[in-house]
């Protein structure tokens, strides 16, 4: 069975580009439209990572890391941002919710992919 990551971005067309390229890696991917969708889909199966957007309706991405860190389940699941959101300050506040890598969008799907195998252990 192959590693799986959850896509979490408001735009399906982005959620849509990341999959082909994870999917085409050999990763199994599931997908939500916003932190509180994805809050969802944590239902207790193993996810091996989390790629996600920052700026989304409903609940925005940190909000949604914060609140899946506290999951007992996913409290060590590494998680990407996947944004346009390009900001120290931005991303201090990730990496103080639980962020491990961040990715700043147009991304080169090489990139992402060598994001995502560092934090996928086999």
């Amino acid at each position: 069975m192959g590693k799986t990551v959850l896509v979490v971005d408001d735009s399906s067309s982005f959620r849509q580009v990341v999959s082909i390229a994870l999917k085409g890696a050999g990763y199994d991917v599931l997908e939500a439209s916003d932190g509180k969708d994805a809050l969802g889909k944590l239902d207790g199966r193993k996810i091996n990572l989390i790629v996600s957007d920052v700026n989304m309706p409903v609940m925005d991405g940190i909000s949604f890391v914060k609140s899946a860190k506290q999951l007992a389940a996913y409290k060590f699941t590494p998680v990407i941002m996947l944004t346009t959101e390009a900001g120290e300050a931005k991303k201090a506040e990730g990496k103080a919710a639980g962020v491990r890598a961040w990715v700043v969008k147009p991304f080169q799907p090489p990139v992402l992919l060598d994001a995502v195998a560092k934090l996928i252990l086999p």
